[in-house]
């Protein structure tokens, strides 16, 4: 009995979360709808992407997938995937094209919020704006290179997510039908997600990931009061784990410099779990969305590790890092 009763309460947790944080997505995507919405009524969705073609291309991408980019950048993933399913009719990719996307998603979003959590602990806000949205560029770039090179994932993406486009193009109840049924699919999304994380968590997944990635961060220079830091950002997110991360850095215990490489890596790459699973729904590949980002964050952060060690005290100070005002240094 004891066994059901905690089965049925973990379950309503389960339940109950994601509940709020599907709510709390919808809030900021049901208004992006309907914008995306009046855009491709009024076809002004070629116009607004137009500046950011020229980036599009460098990553071998169509230029409307540009306003997928932004809305993820300055909203949250699930925003970009609602605008992506609002276009991916008109603008289809093949698996490599979504990989790029998707990886350059997961490099570069929800960045007026992580970056206000990474800034709290420490990390100038502009050069952590600056390698993020460089990095999410320069990753995109060498996995276009690769893809196309070597000829890789050039097949159709297989979405999971998809509009039902007898509903999207009639009327705009049967449009409102079709678009409640992607709310509904988001929701199912996060609620497994969440299962998923449950179940690594009790498998001590999580665990096993903690205590292979800690050599490798002693190896690039973060210390070993950072590294379960770094584990939680990894895994958990910048924004989920963002109460944890502030109270840690700001005990005062963990070396300044920790801090900047350990959110730096983080930064570039964090959710490894949960973010990976939810962009392979739109046809990404996990060498890309995982292995490359991972990679990628790991020999950034390692040349950062290297350069600061050179580079003036003062400079670094001044663009890299900062003791935030309401760290409690302890003494003795």
């Amino acid at each position: 009995m004891n066994k059901i009763s905690l089965i049925l309460t973990s379950s309503y947790d389960i339940l109950k979360n994601a509940v709020n944080i599907s709510l709390n997505l919808f809030k900021i995507m049901i208004p992006v709808v309907i914008a995306v919405k009046i855009l491709q009524e009024m076809n002004l969705i070629g116009y607004i992407a137009a500046p950011l073609a020229p980036i599009m291309k460098l990553v071998g991408l169509p230029s409307e997938m540009g306003l997928v980019w932004a809305t993820a950048m300055i909203n949250n993933i699930y925003s970009g995937l609602i605008v992506f399913l609002s276009l991916a009719q008109d603008s289809p990719l093949s698996a490599a094209q979504a990989t790029i996307l998707g990886t350059m998603i997961l490099v570069a979003h929800s960045m007026p919020i992580e970056l206000r959590v990474v800034q709290s602990s420490g990390p100038r806000l502009f050069f952590q704006a600056v390698i993020r949205f460089a990095g999410a560029l320069l990753i995109g770039m060498l996995l276009n290179f690769i893809y196309s090179y070597y000829d890789l994932l050039q097949s159709p993406a297989h979405i999971v997510l998809t509009s039902d486009s007898s509903v999207i193009d009639k009327t705009l109840p049967m449009w409102a039908l079709g678009e409640i049924k992607n709310f509904i699919s988001i929701f199912l999304i996060i609620l497994s997600l969440l299962i998923i994380m449950k179940v690594l968590t009790k498998l001590r997944i999580i665990a096993a990931i903690d205590f292979l990635l800690r050599p490798l961060l002693k190896l690039m220079g973060i210390g070993p009061k950072a590294s379960a830091l770094t584990v939680v950002g990894l895994t958990m997110g910048l924004s989920y784990g963002g109460g944890m991360i502030i109270h840690e850095t700001k005990s005062g215990k963990i070396d300044k410099k920790d801090v900047f490489y350990s959110l730096t890596l983080m930064g570039l790459c964090h959710s490894v779990v949960e973010d990976t699973f939810l962009l392979m729904m739109i046809g990404g590949h996990i060498s890309g969305l995982f292995w490359g980002r991972l990679i990628f964050a790991i020999v950034v952060v390692a040349i950062l590790v290297q350069l600061t060690k050179i580079l003036p005290e003062k400079f670094c100070d001044k663009y890299l890092w900062s003791i935030p005002k309401n760290f409690n240094i302890q003494k003795g």
